[in-house]
């Protein structure tokens, strides 16, 4: 992660099993996001909202970019739209898509709930992207809001359909996620459901995830043979994604018992993004675990001695 006063929305480059070498963008507020979903490893939903518009300066975002693309070492596979919202909640979107596309030759990537894309100028702004990669989590009204918790004007029936209408239009990769959560949507019933959407929507792959980190509800992964079972039923495309590591919390105590570091230095060494490791220093912090500290002008953490 860059030191160079950048104002963080890139982020990265970090392993990604299923996108390389990935150099983020985070394009929204952190949790300003059309769910509040039940696993969400950042914690609840803050802003949860349907509401398109210019969450952060586009201009402030591909300006920092260039100065990572400048300065970078080593082979980057995509440019990724993540981070800590939706990013099709950015209304320019699709200009920035636009613009990195004409900077560099890296495929630029999108990560998304899918939640927007029944709308034409959603769908309009993805269109030139290289991959999208879509979570379709439930196919039942009941276990859409079970598990998602959508914003109040979001209807599943709706959300399937334009993922469908995008997958149509799009001439690019498309990989759809399914995050499967023990007793909420595992059901016969529900995967029937999910079977059929799939079917419909017609993915070039189906990656199957389940819970591995601690997330903003008391929620349970699927084993390996349930994963297993539930692969085989959605045939050859699909594939099993779960991350099984250790989840961050768990890593960041061996880390600090090394020596302090700062912020910046935990989330590179964890490969995670600089909100996710804050919000695990911030419990640790809480209970007593970690202490805080300023040294050398800069905030500084460490584990708790005596």
């Amino acid at each position: 992660m860059s030191d160079s006063g950048n104002a963080g929305y890139v982020f990265g480059p970090v392993p990604s099993r299923r996108l390389g070498r990935s150099l983020g963008l985070d394009i929204t507020p952190y949790k300003t996001c059309t769910f509040d979903c039940v696993y969400c490893q950042l914690g609840r939903t803050t802003n949860r909202t349907v509401q398109r518009k210019e969450y952060v300066p586009k201009d402030l975002v591909l300006s920092e970019l260039r100065g990572f693309l400048d300065e970078i070492e080593g082979d980057i596979d995509y440019i990724t739209f993540a981070g800590s919202g939706e990013p099709t909640l950015h209304s320019r979107i699709g200009e920035m898509i636009d613009a990195i596309k004409a900077m560099t030759d890296i495929p630029v990537a999108v990560i998304t709930n899918g939640s927007l894309l029944f709308r034409e100028d959603v769908r309009s702004d993805l269109l030139n992207a290289d991959l999208v990669l879509p979570s379709l989590d439930a196919a039942t009204e009941p276990a859409f809001r079970a598990v998602n918790q959508p914003h109040e004007s979001l209807e599943i029936k709706r959300v399937i359909q334009g993922i469908e209408m995008f997958r149509k239009e799009f001439n690019g990769k498309f990989w759809l996620e399914i995050m499967i959560v023990k007793g909420m949507n595992d059901g016969i019933y529900e995967i029937k459901a999910l079977l059929d959407a799939v079917s419909r929507i017609d993915p070039d792959r189906v990656q199957l995830n389940t819970v591995v980190r601690p997330s903003a509800e008391d929620v349970e992964a699927a084993g390996r043979d349930e994963m297993m079972r539930i692969r085989e039923r959605f045939g050859e495309n699909a594939e099993i994604i779960a991350d099984v590591r250790i989840g961050v919390r768990a890593d960041i105590l061996p880390l600090l018992q090394r020596r302090p570091l700062t912020m910046d230095e935990i989330s590179d060494a964890l490969q995670v993004h600089r909100n996710e490791a804050a919000k695990y220093l911030r419990e640790l912090v809480e209970r007593g675990e970690v202490a805080s500290v300023v040294h050398g002008g800069k905030r500084h953490f460490a584990v708790k001695t005596g």
